[in-house]
């Protein structure tokens, strides 16, 4: 199954983006976008499934980079 995620970062215009990934992202997961790694907080499905692929919308926050 390929998931067809929308990563949305609320109060973030400029992040964000849609990718293709093979493993469903769950809340708590880490995934980077651009040059920043954040956390999913919420995934919701978009719609059904359809062959091949899922539809979902995941929320998420940034996280502090460690120094």
């Amino acid at each position: 199954m390929i998931y067809k995620v929308s990563f949305v970062v609320p109060g973030r215009r400029d992040m964000g983006g849609i990718q293709n990934i093979e493993q469903e992202p769950k809340p708590g997961d880490r995934v980077r976008i651009g040059n920043q790694t954040f956390k999913v907080l919420e995934v919701t499905e978009l719609m059904p499934p359809r062959g091949d692929f899922a539809y979902l919308h995941a929320t998420c926050e940034p996280v502090p980079e460690s120094k």
